[in-house]
């Protein structure tokens, strides 16, 4: 079965703030108030899609997501390498459950 092998790079290119944001948008991020009484969570773009995350910087997706995740990550000016995969089974089991 077919897959997208993503490989992104965007250390050197941006801030440590530009970064921190591009991985709260892209994974999500659990925050919490001042004082941690209120905690709530806030959605990242992967968390719906089925992905398989195999080192930083490096995705693999369904070949029908791949441009979404691809836009995604060039918006915040990062490097963005993308090729077409054989996936192993074990890749098809993770890229199979449900998101979120």
């Amino acid at each position: 079965m077919q897959g997208e092998i993503i490989v992104y790079h965007a250390h050197g290119k941006m801030s440590h703030q530009e970064l921190n944001k591009l991985c709260q948008r892209l994974y999500g991020q659990d925050t919490s108030s001042h004082g941690g009484q209120y905690r709530y969570h806030r959605r990242g773009l992967l968390e719906d899609i089925p992905h398989r995350k195999l080192i930083r910087g490096v995705l693999l997706v369904w070949p029908e997501d791949a441009k979404l995740v691809v836009d995604f990550l060039r918006s915040y000016g990062a490097e963005v390498f993308m090729r077409e995969v054989q996936l192993t089974e074990e890749d098809v089991s993770m890229l199979r459950k449900k998101p979120g």
